[in-house]
This record gives C-alpha cells, sequence and structure tokens, in this order.
C-alpha cells in the first residue's frame, strides 16, 4: 500500500525512533504532524511541528487540530514517546514512577483522543511503540513493565473498537534499541548496554512495514530483539 500523501501524527519526533520514522515516513511522500518536547521539525518540509508534552492532552490537541487542517486530516499516529528508569523498585523515586505511567501510557492514550476525531471516515492506522517490556515481566522494570503492559493492553482494545471502521491497530515491541533512551544519570542504563542492539532505523523500518501492508488484513503484534539479548520467558 502506498503512503504518498498519508498524514501521520508522531509524538517523540525529535530524535530516536520518532525521528527515523518520521524520515521514513516523509520519504515515503507522508506529510507529517510533530510532537516533541523541543517542538524541531527535523527539516521536513511537509511537516507541522509543535513543542509537546504528551501528558498535555490540550497541546496534543492543538498539534492535531493544525495537522488535520493543514493536510486535510489524519491518517496514521504513531505514539513513539517514552520514558524509562530501571532499579529495585522500592528504590524507584515517585518522580520516575509518575513519569513512566504519565508519559508512556497516559501519553498513549491522549495522543489517541486527540487525532482520532480526525481519522474516523478514512483508512488509518494506530501503531503503539510499546516494549518487549510491554510483553513479559522483567527484573528491575516493575514499573516500566506496568506503563508497556498497559500500552498493549489499550492497543489490543481498541483494535476491536475501531476495526470496523477501517482503522487497524499495531503493538510494535521492540527490545533493546541503542538511542539514548534512559542514559541520564540515575536511570540505570549505560552506554555499556548498546553493542549489538537494534537501531532506530531498524524499528523504523518495522513500523512503516506495517503501514504498508494491504488494507484487507491487519498486524496485532510485531516483536522484534536483537540477536544477543537474553530471552526472558
Amino acid at each position: 500500500m502506498t503512503l504518498e500523501g498519508k498524514t501521520a501524527v508522531i509524538t517523540g519526533a525529535s530524535r530516536g525512533i520518532g525521528a527515523a520514522v518520521a524520515h521514513m515516513l516523509h520519504d515515503r511522500g507522508c506529510n507529517l504532524g510533530l510532537a516533541s518536547r523541543s517542538g524541531g521539525d527535523l527539516g521536513l518540509e511537509r511537516a507541522v511541528a509543535r513543542p509537546c508534552d504528551v501528558r498535555d492532552l490540550d497541546a496534543l490537541v492543538e498539534l492535531c487540530d493544525s495537522t488535520a487542517e493543514r493536510f486535510g486530516g489524519i491518517d496514521i499516529v504513531v505514539a513513539n514517546a517514552g520514558v524509562g528508569a530501571y532499579g529495585p523498585f522500592l528504590e524507584l523515586s515517585r518522580d520516575y514512577l509518575d513519569e513512566m505511567l504519565d508519559v508512556n501510557l497516559k501519553g498513549t492514550v491522549y495522543v489517541i483522543r486527540a487525532a482520532l476525531p480526525h481519522m474516523l471516515g478514512r483508512e488509518g492506522d494506530v501503531v503503539t511503540l510499546a516494549s518487549e517490556a510491554g510483553r513479559r515481566g522483567l527484573p528491575y522494570e516493575a514499573v516500566y513493565c506496568a506503563s508497556k503492559f498497559g500500552q498493549v493492553g489499550l492497543t489490543r482494545a481498541l483494535d476491536h473498537e475501531l476495526r470496523e471502521q477501517g482503522i487497524r491497530c499495531t503493538n510494535v515491541c521492540p527490545g533493546g534499541v541503542a538511542t539514548d533512551f534512559a542514559l541520564d544519570e540515575g536511570r540505570g542504563r549505560s552506554t555499556e548496554v548498546l553493542p549489538g542492539m537494534m537501531t532506530a532505523e531498524d524499528v523504523a523500518e518495522v513500523v512503516v512495514f506495517t503501514l504498508e501492508r494491504p488494507r484487507h488484513f491487519r498486524m496485532l503484534e510485531l516483536a522484534l530483539r536483537p540477536m544477543k539479548e537474553t530471552s526472558w520467558g
């Protein structure tokens, strides 16, 4: 399926997986609505960009309204914005706990809520960038897993609700990706773990692959892992 002329809203669009998805979709002829803390447009010609904290529903509504007004509607939403912090459950700070639940889960709810009114009546796609942590419980990632399991559950439920309206809902669940995710001091991840991980472009290719599938079927969940990553039961 061609993506030429489609309009996609992407959160967490300034770097990492979000930026990689934005570039690939733009290369395929998509118009873009880009939400990020910085509000940058990545130098892309067909883009509406706004500074957005995904915990702010009003800011996402403004972005989606502006994107739909410029391009005539919205066909795709890629809920990508996410944060992480790892360590023993009782040692996790209240700030990190709230941030993960609010950004990862409520931010996904909010962007879909903001975009969906502009998608109804069009054949579209909702893609959530969840995680392998949304499919399996992982040690020292309890709250992160909770937020990602929530994303997976939300998307599975919306598949039932929106399929009859022509909107497909897909969870993309990567394992380790070599980005700056959770590398800030105190978040429990270091650059030592990055070699051998997937790239942001690896994940973006899976997102684009999903969107380009023929409309007569839908892909509910795609899990991908680096070859060197340990598997968890």
